[in-house]
């Protein structure tokens, strides 16, 4: 059986910055040092969203045989004022490429996505108010 624990490594790189790695060595630029350029840890929960989202629609595009060419998602949160500063509000827009895509089929992996296979959709949805749009372009 598959392991059911994730585990990361984050190492300290000076100032706000630190440096994360999975077991497989997947690493992750977390804060800022004179050397080091990353994410903040809040802006790595927009991105994991977007990554969770995307590859959640790009599977169900794909086994609905979609022409699909390419994909931006853009991922916006304004946060709560008081701490903790969790996000109460996310906007993610999905851009989407591929000459004959079927606009229902596109809505329905959007919505399977958010209400059923995305985890972080799932644990964001407990404090934010999450909104989905798409463009369509062929």
């Amino acid at each position: 059986m598959d392991n059911p624990w994730r585990e990361i490594v984050a190492e300290w790189k000076g100032d706000t910055a630190f440096l994360s790695q999975n077991n497989s060595g997947g690493t992750v630029v977390m804060g800022v040092t004179d050397l080091m350029i990353g994410m903040s840890p809040m802006e790595l929960v927009l991105a994991s969203l977007a990554g969770c989202t995307g590859s959640d629609v790009v599977n169900i595009l794909k086994k609905a045989q979609q022409p699909l060419q390419d994909l931006k998602i853009s991922v916006r949160g304004k946060r709560a004022q008081e701490h903790p500063r969790v996000y109460t509000d996310i906007q993610i827009e999905f851009q989407f490429l591929g000459e004959g895509l079927d606009p229902q089929i596109i809505e329905k992996a959007i919505k399977l996505s958010e209400e059923k296979y995305c985890s972080v959709s799932a644990m964001l949805r407990e404090t934010a108010k999450i909104s989905f749009s798409y463009q369509l372009q062929e």
